[in-house]
């Protein structure tokens, strides 16, 4: 069963665009406070004038590059300095770029660390303790189908999201006695700007089109399992299938899936 969001504190990463300001909307619609956080400082100003004449909520903006660790601890050090508490927080920034592993340059792996795992990891390190003190909170990772199927033109995009699960998963068993929930959200491919980076050619957006998922369609469930003791969700869910099997039967997996998993 879903939270009650209504005058709950949500902080969301990335949220600007894609998933990220689809729940930003849903949260607003169901009556939660925002504090919305990512680098286009004039995009969430646009949001928050939206969502605060349209719903009656506070929205917090702030500029935001989560692979800059002075960044982070300057904005979160002053949110914690305001807010009384944080209910959620959802580590949603992240990319990815698709290319074969000797074709992607050290400085763009360095850049999918520093976001999809680095920042992930310093945003919720500095909300943990007050979420530790006050005994209650929910942090939302947005990983992948990537963390636990590796797939080839992914393997750096998949290191970063495999990381995000280990890190996920451990937090969740440190957490489990301080009534902080962790959830893991693996989404398959989303129809946002993602995209335009990772898949430059566009020859895996057009080999996966059917398969595609609605970035309003990946932000309900997120928003519907917050404040819930939800494990992870897999979307879509048949997806999840792929990945049981390929943990059971990796070698198999990997030889029958191969032509599948060479779409990109």
């Amino acid at each position: 069963m879903a939270g009650n969001l209504n005058n709950k504190t949500i902080v969301i990463t990335g949220a600007s665009s894609g998933i990220g300001l689809s729940i930003a909307a849903l949260c607003a619609e169901r009556g939660a406070h925002l504090v919305l956080l990512a680098r286009r400082l004039d995009v969430l100003e646009d949001i928050k004038r939206d969502l605060e004449e349209r719903f009656a909520i506070t929205v917090r903006v702030h500029r935001l590059d989560v692979s800059n660790m002075d960044d982070v601890q300057a904005v979160f050090s002053k949110l914690l300095s305001e807010l009384k508490t944080i209910d959620v927080l959802v580590n949603n920034a992240g990319f990815g770029v698709f290319r074969a592993a000797h074709e992607v340059s050290m400085d763009e792996v360095k850049a999918m660390f520093d976001v999809n795992v680095l920042g992930l990891i310093a945003c919720t390190t500095m909300v943990l303790p007050l979420m530790r003190q006050q005994r209650k909170g929910h942090i939302i990772n947005i990983a992948s189908q990537a963390g636990k199927i590796a797939t080839p033109k992914s393997s750096v995009y998949s290191a970063t999201k495999h990381a995000v699960l280990g890190y996920t998963n451990s937090l969740r068993m440190e957490l489990a006695d301080f009534n902080v929930s962790v959830t893991a959200i693996n989404p398959g491919p989303i129809e946002t700007n993602f995209f335009s980076i990772a898949d430059e050619a566009g020859t895996y957006v057009n080999s996966v089109q059917k398969y595609i998922l609605k970035p309003e369609f990946v932000a309900r469930k997120v928003v519907d399992g917050m404040l819930t003791n939800t494990r992870e969700i897999n979307l879509p869910r048949w997806m999840n299938v792929g990945s049981i099997l390929f943990a059971l039967f990796p070698g198999l997996f990997e030889r029958v899936g191969k032509k599948v998993l060479n779409k990109k």
